[in-house]
């Protein structure tokens, strides 16, 4: 199959397999007749559930029997998803990018899936009908993208090659480069890019909502990493949240207030565009590097060093990205939590790095309580690297540059983020992610916050 993906972009993808397809376990091939037969028993059966869950009332308004009969149905199929991929998940990720040969981003392998497998994973109209409905609305449909993607990231074959497609830099950043790296300057929406000095500072912006993250942020924060990792004059990159315009914290700098509660509880957060992209691109870039045609042979991707700077807070998702970066500085007010289990979700890769950082007790304070940890405090010290006043950070940012400047610097962090995380470390634990984070979208508790959050906006 040629995909028609307008991203889709040519690579061998480190085959070394000879061209064949090896199936979901990567042992024997899988026969095209054993998919083909086994695709159309996968549609029918997911047809089936289809037509009955659309005889039913919306899932908000089924009755408790109701409810029962088309769980019972779902869990069925997705039973037959798994087994389908567990049998033939590198099959069909061969198919779906003409042998490794193009690489394809997450949304465009789900959409490419959905075309060439009728039941696998739901559709675009599926989404489309589902998006702005309240999560107690949904079907759950990404609940097997989740198991799709779960399937592909564990495949020693498939999951390093989707890995690899989505270090590189989006078409986005790729149109934007040339001015760029001509002025210095980038006004992206939620994030502004400039360049001073060698060093590119990006500014998180979204100031009405203490730099919550939504699809939209993830898409800029994508494209402002490439940027400054493909900008030949960039030495460093500064991650930083700009002054607020919140009637709480009004001229003052936030670093970020995590996910978008507010858009979580809508239904507007989305599994592919945003909770896998987030983790397996711009946070994933800020450690690998971009992977961008033309490396050189001793350096596939390009690679920088990378400070944040946290005034305010760093909450949830502004707390991992923390983790991945290789200088923190915290004003001394500041203070960083990672209150997952109260909003329902895993936390990124958070929970494959924090402990890391804090230990395995701290890491679980932090995660299951939703302790606060202030940058005064002792504990902070495993989790920033320099506490400044207020007045001070800027001058703290400048040195922190000037040091991270140094030759040397590049190559040792890739020996240190090789050591601290293998790929296959990172792999393994975004396969899990995938179906676990699914499911928590789509659990009672996270719904049951929906239904809160909406009563409590709406008195």
């Amino acid at each position: 199959m040629t995909s028609t993906a307008p991203h889709a972009t040519r690579g061998d993808g480190g085959r070394g397999d000879g061209g064949r397809g090896d199936g979901g376990r990567g042992d024997a091939p899988a026969t095209p007749g054993g998919l083909a037969e086994a695709s159309r028993q996968l549609a029918g059966a997911a047809r089936r559930t289809e037509d009955l869950l659309a005889s039913r009332a919306e899932p908000g308004r089924r009755s408790p029997r109701q409810r029962e009969a088309a769980r019972e149905a779902r869990d069925a199929t997705r039973a037959l998803r798994c087994e389908f991929m567990d049998a033939h998940a590198d099959a069909v990720y061969d198919q779906l990018t003409a042998g490794r040969t193009v690489y394809l981003r997450l949304d465009e392998l789900a959409a490419a899936a959905a075309a060439a497998f009728p039941g696998l994973v739901p559709t675009a109209g599926q989404l489309d009908a589902e998006r702005g409905r309240r999560q107690a609305d949904k079907e759950g449909h990404e609940i097997d993208q989740g198991i799709f993607f779960n399937r592909v990231l564990r495949s020693p074959l498939a999951g390093p090659h989707l890995i690899q497609a989505m270090l590189r830099p989006t078409p986005r950043a790729l149109a934007l480069l040339p001015d760029f790296t001509r002025t210095g300057l980038a006004d992206l929406g939620s994030v502004r890019a400039q360049r001073r000095d060698g060093a590119a500072h990006l500014t998180i912006c979204r100031d009405d909502c203490l730099n919550a993250e939504d699809n939209r942020q993830v898409e800029d924060m994508e494209t402002a990493v490439d940027l400054a990792l493909l900008d030949p004059a960039v030495q460093v990159g500064v991650l930083r949240g700009g002054e607020m315009s919140h009637p709480r914290y009004r001229g003052r700098r936030v670093f970020s207030a995590g996910i978008n509660l507010k858009a979580l509880h809508a239904g507007d957060i989305s599994l592919v565009g945003f909770l896998l992209r987030r983790e397996l691109g711009y946070i994933h870039k800020l450690i690998r590097g971009v992977a961008a045609d033309g490396a050189p042979w001793h350096s596939p991707a390009t690679e920088k060093p990378w400070i944040g700077v946290v005034d305010g807070f760093a909450i949830g998702g502004g707390a991992q990205l923390l983790l991945v970066l290789d200088h923190v500085i915290a004003a001394s007010d500041a203070y960083l939590s990672l209150p997952a289990a109260q909003e329902g979700i895993v936390p990124g890769a958070a929970n494959l790095r924090l402990t890391r950082f804090a230990g395995p007790r701290l890491a679980r304070q932090l995660i299951l309580h939703g302790r606060r940890v202030w940058a005064s405090e002792q504990a902070a010290r495993m989790l920033v690297d320099e506490v400044a006043e207020p007045a001070d950070l800027d001058a703290a940012i400048a040195a922190c540059v000037e040091r991270l400047r140094g030759p040397a610097v590049i190559g040792n962090r890739h020996m240190l983020n090789l050591a601290e995380e293998s790929a296959d470390q990172f792999r393994a634990y975004m396969a899990e992610f995938a179906l676990r984070q699914a499911l928590r979208l789509y659990s009672d508790d996270v719904i049951a916050k929906a239904g809160r959050f909406r009563a409590a906006r709406d008195s």
